[in-house]
């Protein structure tokens, strides 16, 4: 065997979540959240509801990591009331499980393959398929990838790509898309109606667009970052793609916090059983995890993941346009 190929089976003793620590990251980020977005209404100075603002910001895209470990069954498999508790926060979230898990469970199954690489991810053209689609083709696949995009994922990525286009497109098994388009105006109205406009803001859409933001673009650097690697059919392989396409996105020991570890990407794809809690044991205790991929948050490194635009297939990397 190879190490690529003994890799899953060297994490699987990781595979297994403590069920106290999962309810605790649950429950407490839970009322964490729930105390920021208290803070956003008119019992507090504006200057601390801003403040409130952007921490609920911040916890939601570590309760969104929370529940995605959750439907993947890292985290509380067998718990029935762990399930319903994030069915329902999927749709408040304009994530529902039903888009969720299909879209995601296809990404990890593909990923890094050039032929599905739009499904449950950023659409990937190979500089040749670009050069060849029409002009209308050109436009939607750099749309989808436009920083802009990225930046208003709130928008484009959850309220149209996640809720909208597959209630659309099929109602009766994404009846739950309804349902979180319709609690979220429903929640919208109300807080206007009862604590106005300001408070309509401050504790629904600026947090929606600081969390989405963040969460769309740690979903583009995973898997768009200079030296990343597409392949198709021929060479592919689980942990070859895990380790070759998926980025180690580094981050401060907050941001670690407030993401939940997501930025241990690589060791995701790996083995997606692994609680996000036990990412960073796993990344000391295996060396060879420790040689993965980089990017970072830093604003060049933002800026050299965003102007990767298709792979070239003959100098095998993505490049830009020009």
């Amino acid at each position: 065997m190879t190490v690529h190929e003994t890799l899953h089976a060297r994490t699987k003793q990781y595979a297994r979540d403590y069920s106290w620590k999962s309810w605790w990251c649950i429950l407490s980020t839970t009322f964490l959240l729930t105390a920021a977005v208290a803070g956003t209404f008119p019992i507090l100075p504006f200057p601390l509801r801003i403040l409130s603002s952007g921490l609920t910001g911040l916890l939601m895209v570590r309760l969104f990591v929370i529940y995605h470990d959750q439907q993947h069954r890292a985290i509380l498999p067998k718990s029935r009331l762990a399930e319903l508790y994030m069915r329902l926060y999927g749709i408040w979230a304009l994530s529902p499980s039903s888009i969720w898990r299909s879209s995601h469970d296809h990404h990890h199954a593909h990923n890094s393959k050039l032929s599905s690489a739009h499904i449950g991810s950023f659409p990937i053209m190979t500089k040749e398929q670009f050069q060849n689609s029409l002009p209308g083709e050109r436009f939607k696949y750099l749309f989808m990838r436009h920083p802009l995009v990225i930046l208003f994922g709130y928008v484009f990525v959850f309220l149209f790509g996640m809720v909208i286009n597959p209630f659309i497109n099929s109602p009766r098994k994404h009846y739950d898309c309804l349902l979180a388009f319709i609690l979220h105006l429903v929640v919208a109205v109300a807080l206007v109606l009862l604590a106005g406009w300001w408070t309509m803001l401050l504790a629904l859409i600026f947090p929606r667009l600081l969390g989405c933001a963040l969460g769309s673009y740690f979903f583009y650097a995973q898997h768009n970052f200079p030296g990343v690697i597409f392949n198709d059919k021929a060479g592919w392989t689980f942990e070859k793609a895990a380790l070759e396409s998926s980025s180690h996105l580094k981050t401060s020991p907050l941001m670690g916090w407030f993401s939940a570890n997501i930025g241990y990407h690589h060791i995701h794809h790996i083995n997606h059983r692994i609680p996000f809690y036990r990412l960073p044991e796993v990344y000391h205790e295996i060396p060879e995890l420790r040689r993965a991929k980089t990017t970072s948050l830093h604003p060049l490194e933002i800026v050299r993941c965003l102007r990767l635009k298709v792979w070239c297939v003959q100098s095998q990397r993505m490049v830009g346009l020009h």
